[in-house]
């Protein structure tokens, strides 16, 4: 798509969410709890913001603040709020360890933020753990959070991921003609390299007058050592791994689709 010449700043709104799910079987209370503190560990909110922060890196937006906290028992978020200018006035800035807070630019800043919040958890019963992520890069502006799309699957490298991508609003070009949205999309999919579409099944839900696309991802395969935590894969029996394989894959199922399933 050509280039636009607009009247003034690009007014659109672009949102990218995320909901990633992590599987995992723990067959004892001891190693389920073990497994929310090794999630709650490596999820934790200085490991997120990293990830964030590179996340800024790739969609070209400059950090103003960041907030992070870690929670009691589990979980951890972190909101950076961003803009896409630079900033250049050194005077207004305060810089205090990882925050960066201007005063001169607070006024758009809720069109502008990252944010995600963790949520482990697990199954007293069947031994099933789960750990869910809740990711919005939110931007406005030319800059566009679907630049960021590969490295943030590739990083969380989740089993199940949900994501929607939404434009909202509308920008004028120096005609004063309203432009809805600013690039060319029928698919979040367009934005996804060779190597994830070939590891995940997909299927879109779209809006397109509404500017709205969802996507669902469900990992194709899997090999079940990876997803046994505190357990050794040999000391399972044949019968004991279809068990637990069974086990995964209704539950990885039963997320992808929303629904409960009957046994």
């Amino acid at each position: 798509m050509q280039k636009l010449k607009l009247y003034g700043f690009n007014n659109l709104t672009k949102s990218l969410s995320f909901c990633i799910y992590d599987i995992c079987y723990a067959n004892t209370n001891d190693s389920r709890n073990s497994y929310i503190s090794y999630i709650d560990e490596q999820y934790n909110a200085v490991r997120l913001t990293k990830i964030l922060r590179k996340t800024c890196a790739i969609i070209g937006a400059n950090v103003l603040n960041i907030f992070h906290q870690d929670y009691e028992p589990q979980g951890a978020s972190v909101t950076i709020l961003v803009c896409e200018e630079p900033i250049n006035n050194i005077d207004k800035i305060n810089i205090l360890k990882d925050n960066i807070i201007s005063s001169s630019v607070l006024a758009h800043l809720d069109k502008s933020h990252i944010c995600v919040h963790t949520y482990p958890e697990s199954h007293p019963q069947s031994g099933i753990c789960t750990f869910r992520a809740d990711i919005e890069v939110s931007t406005c502006g030319i800059i566009s959070p679907l630049n960021a799309l590969n490295y943030l699957i590739h990083k969380l490298e989740s089993d199940i991921v949900t994501i929607e991508y939404r434009v909202r609003g509308f920008t004028r070009d120096i005609e004063g003609v309203k432009h809805f949205i600013d690039h060319k999309i029928n698919s979040i999919q367009n934005f996804m390299s060779d190597d994830i579409k070939s590891m995940y099944d997909m299927v879109d839900v779209n809006v397109y007058q509404e500017n709205i696309f969802h996507t669902r991802m469900l990992l194709r395969e899997f090999n079940l050592k990876n997803y046994l935590f505190n357990i050794n894969l040999k000391d399972l029996t044949h019968k004991e791994k279809s068990y637990i394989i069974n086990l995964l894959w209704r539950e990885m199922r039963e997320i992808y689709y929303g629904k409960n399933m009957s046994i």
